[in-house]
């Protein structure tokens, strides 16, 4: 049995690397949302752009890199055995008939645009005068980034089947660098042709789509990758990924729904709801991608090794190993993000057209987000269990679930929270999606260490604490009166100060108290350094 800590050593070393590119996509993220924050604040033009993006990219989770890519990566790695040929020619195949069906489905989505938005929001938002249209108009000009991505997600799985990492995982960032730089310098421009600013930044969410696609080819073509323009729908292995597909839209689709339900409900309270929860989720994301997803993709090929080699013990001990990574990462990170929600949002955020009281909305929705933030990170590990496991329908039902979860809080308590309730269902539905997995992975599994598992959960929760009030006690001495206009440089170094003294502090306890989760984790990023 191989022992416990090669399994997280490895998994941590993975996951160190896949960080670094999450962390690389997320930062020039977070500054293209900054530059949305200073050209338009939160408002009537960020609402419409928030509302029309979120159709095409929900179409983008569900379809393209959601459902497309996992399908394709599985049917390809099995092609992959076969010789370049057949590999080749089921690429060129795939490339084709999803460029073109996903094409139709963009000119439809173009032409249905106004239609489309009026079904996503209530009638306060269309009683606005002028606002369906403008979000209408950024829908179409936004909906052909949905083949652009769709196609790149294609082009990543080609290249990670054939060992090629880095730079499909670098592709995010060239879209938020296109976008960034072309959004803002056309945004500038636009008014002097008597369009809206925010336009612009529509145009420049293509810019980075066609970027996101680009860059890759060339490594692509590295490969030994020659595209054969052909068509041939009965191709086996492009049935075969469609019969795929299948059960994945299914299971993303409830989440996909929770996309809507936010967006319908936030659409009928005041002005700047979608932008706080747009800006809020975004800061939330940030440690969700570096822990959640970069600790699931170096944790899949392991657990996929040992479920089919029916090596169940160390499939047991993986799988602790990297929920305690997880919760070591989640919950502290949680912790800072609702102590500290206020001078978070206002040192990033709150300059130019971003004025306090969008400060004080975006923080509250970023709080009661981060109180999920736990099970957002365990999920992310979970679920590749199970499909390793071949037991898809759990997390497919653990999604709807959440659906049902999310829309029942929503009712409950939008009237008394506003703004707040969206965030609190969706981390309330991830919480209870999170102990249902959990409950079925431990059934499917014939159990899994809980001792290991509490012992170290116990010693996270104790250290968390004493970061908290530590941390609590730095935010009262340097945020007395709350949130200021006028001391940016101070808040700075204020902010600075909090988050790495309280990182610190949250790493010696958890060094006495002798995680080894942690212990390994720190010596990876050390010989990385």
């Amino acid at each position: 049995m191989a022992k416990k800590s090669d399994q997280t050593g490895t998994i941590a070393r993975s996951a160190a690397v896949v960080s670094f590119a999450v962390l690389c996509s997320r930062i020039l993220g977070l500054v293209r949302e900054q530059a949305f924050a200073i050209l338009f604040g939160a408002g009537y033009a960020f609402d419409a752009f928030v509302v029309a993006f979120r159709i095409p990219n929900m179409l983008r989770d569900l379809f393209g890199e959601g459902a497309l890519s996992a399908a394709f990566v599985a049917v390809f790695a099995a092609y992959n055995e076969k010789g370049e040929k057949e590999t080749w020619r089921l690429a060129s195949n795939v490339l084709v008939f999803f460029g073109l069906f996903l094409s139709v489905l963009t000119l439809v989505g173009i032409f249905a645009s106004e239609h489309i938005v009026r079904l996503l929001v209530q009638d306060e938002y269309i009683q606005v005068p002028g606002k369906v249209e403008l979000t209408a108009r950024l829908t179409a000009i936004m909906f052909p980034f949905l083949t652009l991505v769709s196609l790149a997600a294609v082009v990543m799985g080609v290249l990670n089947t054939k060992g090629r990492f880095f730079v499909p995982a670098m592709a995010g960032s060239f879209f938020n660098l296109g976008a960034l730089i072309g959004g803002v310098s056309l945004s500038l421009l636009m008014p002097r042709f008597d369009q809206p600013a925010i336009v612009g930044m529509a145009i420049g969410v293509l810019i980075g789509g066609v970027l996101q696609l680009g860059c890759q080819l060339p490594t692509l073509r590295r490969t030994g990758f020659r595209f054969v323009p052909h068509l041939d729908l009965r191709d086996p292995g492009l049935r075969r990924i469609l019969v795929l597909m299948m059960p994945a839209v299914i299971g993303l689709a409830p989440l996909q729904f929770n996309i809507v339900i936010n967006t319908y409900f936030a659409s009928s309270l005041a002005e700047g709801t979608l932008s706080w929860l747009n800006y809020a989720f975004r800061l939330f994301w940030l440690p969700v991608g570096l822990f959640g997803v970069a600790l699931s993709v170096a944790t899949m090929p392991v657990v996929s090794r040992f479920a089919a080699q029916k090596d169940m013990p160390n499939l047991k001990n993986t799988y602790v190993s990297s929920l305690t990574m997880a919760f070591c990462l989640s919950v502290p990170a949680s912790v800072g993000l609702i102590i500290l929600a206020q001078p978070i949002v206002r040192v990033i955020f709150q300059h130019g057209r971003f004025d306090v009281a969008a400060t004080v909305g975006t923080a509250e929705v970023l709080a009661c987000y981060a109180v999920g933030l736990f099970a957002y990170a365990a999920v992310k590990i979970m679920v590749p269990i199970f499909y390793a496991l071949d037991r898809p329908r759990y997390p497919v039902i653990g999604s709807f679930l959440t659906m049902l979860v999310n829309l029942l809080i929503i009712l409950a308590v939008l009237e008394h929270l506003e703004h707040r309730a969206l965030a609190l269902s969706i981390s309330g539905a991830m919480t209870v999606n999170f102990i249902f997995l959990s409950v079925m992975l431990y059934r499917l599994m014939g159990g899994y260490p809980l001792a290991g598992l509490a012992r170290g959960l116990g010693k996270i929760v104790l250290a968390s604490l004493l970061m908290a009030g530590w941390l609590y006690g730095l935010q009262r001495l340097f945020f007395p009166g709350g949130i200021s206009e006028e001391r940016l440089l101070l808040d700075i170094a204020a902010v600075a100060v909090c988050i790495g003294s309280s990182a610190l502090l949250y790493g010696l306890a958890l060094q006495l108290l002798k995680l080894e989760e942690m212990n390994l984790l720190v010596r990876r990023l050390l010989r990385r350094g």
